[in-house]
């Protein structure tokens, strides 16, 4: 078993107070729902749980889901009418430390065995866990896969958190938050105070019997990128863990509290950008390398967003405080307004800019970016459905990225970036692409994969990144657990569980791989790893949102009925 060490510094936890309201997690107290006694599990909280502006209760989201809950020609009209009866049937329930749940219901095979191995993976320092490593497949050589990376552990944080485990999330979140204070250097440069690391791997003297504790900010990288996300999931998962603990002791903490205006202070500074999105080299996220992803990339521009407002909810009201606050509302207001006009598109959008004009030079331009109608892909046009809608990949000027990205859209449905509209156009869109963007395994990282010419020209010839393959359109059961909770929020709950349906037929008996190969995603992938622990703990909280959907509460942010409301292209926009 891994152990690691690393010097412990005091820190006092400070006296001001974080919004009860805003911040904590609320469970349903709806008689009508009769929940508590079926939703009992080993995880003590002795606080009360107060109601929170971006949660709903469990009846409420009981009639939100009631309407919508259609999968064509899948679900019986009897289990549409009992949403959470369906979920919940003794033979649908997951179990949680052992084969068979607290409560008595039967459990899924593969549920024990994934518990079983997502605490193989378990990291330690000083007897404490502190993360989980990314993969512990002993067939191959590890590499970088012995690392605890910070948005590979956000699932698997998830999943504690969900079964009661709170301890490990709260450590984790410590020690990433004192290597942010490190040092960080690549060749002679010296990078931004606040930039986290991507990873932390732990080395063991046996003979001083002490732990190192190593750092990657980039340096280590393929390609030397530093993590642009690792930042944004840091911040998501504080907000996850008050969320779901009620503890606001941790977010008030005065180091805690630092590392998010640090964070705050590289994503909102001023410069040469006309836009509000963050400028991105390629491969600072989860497609961490050469991917055509370079400029404003969706997933990106989503986490950005949504770690914006959970620092919101987050930040003290004090002098330090108060500033960032009024920088992030102004900068959310901007971002909204460019992300849901700029960056989406459905069939009347796509029609659009099939017929722009080009070299427009006025405020009232229709085609602000010059993106050159020549420019559309073929396949777009036959990939866009009558009913449905996306964030595109990528806009800036003279291009548009027309590749559809998971992470993005599920995250901007998830943070509200989307409007309720476009979160159901999305899910419309998965509906009515299936084969295309789930196939036989879920789910598509990508959509679609470039190949020939293009993909020489994109990717540099990379041999990981071949067409259907890894980050090239690969399919990645770690994004199950996105899917699921963008379809909980859309009340479309049994998309996710045909989807889940999928990934048990396959997952286990192939030893959890990172990721599977092919149009349809039928093969496991050329260079996965196996017993890859994201998959594991992608897979567990999914089957745990659809258990208990209140579990959402901790990834899902209402809609601020203060930003503006999207714009049609046909108007004039100015900022």
């Amino acid at each position: 078993m891994l152990r690691m060490d690393v010097q412990r510094k005091g820190s006092a936890a400070e006296n001001g107070n974080v919004r009860g309201s805003d911040i904590l997690c609320t469970l349903a107290e709806s008689e009508e729902c009769n929940f508590s006694k079926l939703m009992e599990r080993p995880r003590p909280l002795n606080l009360e749980r107060k109601r929170s502006l971006d949660e709903r209760s469990l009846n409420e989201l009981s009639i939100a889901l009631s309407p919508h809950l259609s999968l064509r020609n899948s679900e019986s009209s009897t289990r549409l009418n009992d949403p959470f009866g369906y979920f919940l049937s003794p033979d649908r329930r997951s179990g949680y430390n052992t084969p068979r749940a607290e409560n008595g219901y039967d459990t899924h095979p593969m549920v024990a065995e994934a518990w079983e191995a997502l605490r193989r993976s378990l990291v330690y320092f000083r007897g404490q866990p502190v993360g989980t490593i990314a993969a512990l497949d002993n067939s191959e050589e590890n590499l970088n896969y012995d690392q605890v990376f910070v948005r590979d552990f956000f699932p698997s944080a998830l999943a504690f958190l969900m079964n009661g485990e709170s301890e490990i999330v709260k450590n984790f979140i410590l020690k990433t938050l004192r290597l942010q204070s490190w040092e960080k250097k690549i060749d002679r440069f010296q990078l931004g105070e606040g930039v986290m690391p991507a990873s932390f791997k732990v080395l063991h003297d046996p003979v001083r019997n002490n732990d190192t504790l190593i750092a990657d900010f980039g340096e280590s990288a393929i390609g030397r990128v530093a993590p642009v996300d690792s930042g944004f999931w840091w911040i998501i998962l504080l907000r996850a863990y008050t969320k779901s603990t009620g503890d606001t002791s941790l977010a008030e903490r005065s180091e805690c509290q630092k590392g998010m205006r640090l964070i705050l202070s590289l994503c909102l500074s001023e410069g040469f950008d006309t836009f509000p999105t963050l400028l991105c080299a390629d491969g600072c996220c989860m497609i961490d390398r050469r991917m055509g992803v370079y400029g404003y990339p969706i997933e990106i521009q989503a986490l950005f967003f949504m770690a914006l407002r959970c620092a919101l909810l987050l930040l003290k009201q004090d002098v330090e405080g108060k500033e960032f606050v009024e920088r992030i509302v102004k900068r959310l207001h901007a971002l909204t307004y460019h992300m849901r006009g700029y960056f989406w598109i459905d069939l009347k959008q796509l029609n659009d800019i099939y017929r722009y004009k080009t070299e427009e030079y006025s405020h009232t331009a229709v085609n602000k970016f010059n993106v050159i109608p020549d420019s559309l892909p073929e396949w777009v046009f036959d990939f866009m459905p009558t009913r449905g809608g996306y964030f595109v990949g990528n806009v800036s000027p003279a291009r548009m990225d027309f590749r559809w990205f998971c992470l993005g859209n599920c995250i901007a449905i998830l943070s509200s970036l989307a409007t309720p509209e476009q979160s159901t156009a999305i899910m419309d869109l998965i509906e009515s692409r299936w084969e295309e963007l789930v196939g036989e395994m879920p789910l598509k990282v990508c959509y679609p994969a470039i190949e020939n010419h293009e993909w020489r020209i994109v990717t540099g010839c990379d041999p990981k990144n071949t067409r259907w393959s890894y980050h090239n359109g690969g399919s990645w059961p770690v994004l199950l657990w996105l899917l699921t909770a963008a379809c909980i929020k859309t009340g479309r709950p049994l998309i996710a569980r045909r989807a889940i349906e999928l990934a048990e037929a396959r997952l286990l008996k192939d030893s959890w791989p990172e990721y599977y190969d092919g149009k349809l995603g039928c093969y496991v992938g050329k260079q996965a790893r196996k017993f890859q622990t994201w998959s594991i703990a992608g897979y567990l909280v999914a089957k745990m949102m659809l258990e208990d959907p209140s579990h959402i509460g901790m990834v899902s942010l209402e809609e601020d009925k203060q930003m503006k409301p999207v714009m049609r292209r046909s108007n004039s926009w100015t900022f």
